[in-house]
């Protein structure tokens, strides 16, 4: 494990157990657990999943979202974000907001040193997620 650090640090690519590249699994869901520099708020439950179709859905917290996305080794990019249309709180709402226009400025993603994915912006601080 530290040997994968050591590399993680100093950019290398990460292998898996019988030397295949880490990739990010499709039909597969991933826990989001910061957006940015920002923590979620307690006990929401915001959601990635990645079909191999290039459809990505999930939760956005109140509601269901879905998108169009690209996926071509570490670039990321999704499309425009639809959603049903629900009402919470607003917090939980504002929340879901961010989450949908961060989304739409991903354009990589990683594996950080900790094994958490990470779906990274031209600039700022990524989404960081953890598999489910």
């Amino acid at each position: 494990m530290k040997h994968l650090t050591l590399l993680a640090l100093l950019g290398a690519s990460l292998v898996g157990c019988a030397g295949d590249p880490v990739k990010l699994q499709q039909n597969h869901t991933y826990v989001l657990e910061w957006i940015g520099e920002r923590p979620l708020i307690d006990n929401s439950h915001l959601t990635v999943t990645l079909d191999d179709a290039g459809r990505a859905y999930g939760s956005g917290g109140c509601n269901h979202w879905f998108a169009p996305y690209t996926l071509d080794g570490n670039k990321l990019t999704f499309g425009g974000v639809g959603s049903t249309r629900k009402a919470c709180a607003p917090a939980l709402m504002e929340q879901e907001h961010r989450f949908f226009e961060a989304l739409q400025t991903v354009q990589s993603w990683d594996i950080s040193p900790i094994e958490q994915v990470r779906f990274w912006p031209a600039e700022g601080k990524p989404l960081r997620l953890w598999p489910e």
